[in-house]
């Protein structure tokens, strides 16, 4: 009863203010009273209170959100978080990738989750971007002439002038295609493409696509900026692979329906070549755990410290970005891309009706094998290959430094495959100063080593140069 005359005295203000007329006050007076309070609406808070922050003088702003997915999104940032433990955040950025228009920003899991720190707009907070820049890295070198998606790379113990950066996982993989090594992530490879083309020109490609890198003002870019050693948002994440998606163009983000499209000046971050290779690559990247992928072209990253947890995927409209972890950066063991932030693209496209295919590889696109590209595409043009040239002989496996499990401990007696190329023949193996048996015009031997431990493998070919590694063997 309270409520009704409460009511009814506001409309009864509302009618004498000559906002409602005689018929709509009685209408209203007829409305049944609500009997429980109902939460008040707030759909993407984060980037509304933008909005108005940003142009106070505008009454009602037209968004160019998808009210429904928006809704999904939040409901699926909520869901995961509660999930992943406490803390924890997601930040989820959707847009189409051909207008600019964003369709869903979730800058949180809830705005006002005080354990959560909800009220930060985790799209727009400066991160580390783990290893998501490794395809741009590739980009580069392929429009640039230096590597083809089935040139092959060296995965092994590298140092760059003090910096020794290391895989993921610890291991070493030997000679790999670069197709490969962008969809295993490797580290190694993607540093030397990088020293390749220069730190300064990959800083300047994610300037192209309208991210704003955050970088130390005391020394110039270095090849750590690779691996993550560099300041992003995820809206700077977005932007570099709406690029990627949209043919290497840069993509111009929409938020609102009232902003002027008139003054937009794109820039081309990658050749379309390029672009529609890396698009090729990552549609074969390893999928999360219990997720099957015919239709996205992904790639995870995971900061340092297990601070930041990062997945971004397109098809040939759609873009979802994914961020997740701590708003304060506190290091979360055991975080990752594709355990934790994966998992959310995947179902995050799931929620997107209508799912578009990749693009047709554009006129001009090489698609080869290995053995029948040009001769200089079949091979990364590195430190590695201009210092070594074509003469001298290398170890092709093992790599430096591996660690193998032949079985020893077991009892087994099992031969490790020795692989030499470049150089001239024949070649003499030895292990640990000793000759082994081997196939003299062979590039391939096999060496059964006596026992477990540490052991210096060295070959030697038929002008005298030779090779060397360090492995241990179990």
């Amino acid at each position: 009863m309270a409520a009704r005359r409460a009511r009814d005295r506001v409309l009864a203000r509302v009618r004498a203010a000559g906002v409602l007329s005689e018929d709509e006050e009685t209408a209203a007076r007829g409305e049944p009273v609500p009997t429980r309070r109902r939460p008040f609406p707030m759909l993407a808070p984060h980037l509304t209170e933008r909005l108005v922050r940003a142009h106070p003088q505008i009454k009602v702003h037209r968004t160019t959100l998808d009210a429904r997915l928006q809704r999904q999104l939040e409901r699926l940032a909520a869901e995961r978080a509660e999930a992943l433990g406490p803390n924890l955040s997601v930040a989820i950025l959707t847009l189409d990738h051909r207008s600019g228009e964003v369709l869903a920003c979730i800058g949180s899991a809830g705005f006002l989750m005080e354990g959560r720190d909800g009220y930060l707009d985790m799209t727009r907070a400066v991160r580390s971007p783990g290893s998501t820049l490794k395809p741009l890295i590739y980009g580069i070198a392929f429009e640039s002439g230096l590597a083809h998606p089935e040139s092959l790379i060296e995965d092994r113990p590298a140092g760059f002038a003090g910096y020794v950066p290391g895989n993921f996982d610890r291991e070493f993989r030997g000679t790999v295609t670069v197709r490969r090594a962008l969809q295993l992530s490797l580290n190694l490879p993607a540093v030397k493409v990088l020293e390749a083309v220069g730190p300064a020109r990959l800083v300047s490609r994610l300037r192209r696509a309208g991210a704003h890198p955050v970088l130390s003002d005391l020394s110039s870019p270095g090849l750590a900026i690779g691996l993550g050693g560099i300041g992003l948002t995820l809206t700077d994440l977005v932007k570099v692979f709406a690029a990627i998606a949209n043919g290497g163009m840069q993509v111009v983000l929409r938020e609102s329906k009232d902003e002027s499209r008139t003054s937009e000046h794109k820039r081309r971050v990658l050749d379309e070549r390029a672009a529609w290779h890396l698009g090729s690559i990552l549609g074969g990247a390893p999928s999360p755990a219990n997720f099957s992928n015919s239709r996205l072209s992904f790639k995870t990253g995971t900061s340092y410290g297990y601070r930041d947890a990062w997945a971004l995927g397109f098809d040939g409209r759609y873009l979802v970005g994914v961020w997740v972890g701590r708003p304060d950066a506190a290091p979360v063991p055991g975080l990752t891309g594709i355990d934790a932030a994966a998992p959310i693209l995947f179902d995050a496209f799931g929620r997107i009706k209508d799912p578009v295919p990749l693009p047709a590889a554009p006129p001009g696109v090489l698609i080869a094998t290995t053995a029948e590209l040009p001769p200089p595409l079949q091979r990364v043009r590195t430190r590695d290959t201009e210092e070594s040239g074509v003469s001298h002989p290398q170890i092709a496996f093992p790599p430096d430094g591996a660690r193998v499990d032949l079985g020893i401990s077991e009892g087994l007696k099992a031969a490790l495959a020795l692989k030499v190329r470049n150089g001239s023949p024949p070649f003499s193996w030895l292990a640990n100063g000793t000759p082994i048996r081997f196939e003299a015009f062979s590039r391939t031997s096999y060496w059964v080593p006596d026992g477990p431990g540490f052991a210096t493998l060295s070959v030697i070919d038929g002008r005298g140069l030779s090779s060397r590694v360090s492995l241990y063997v179990q």
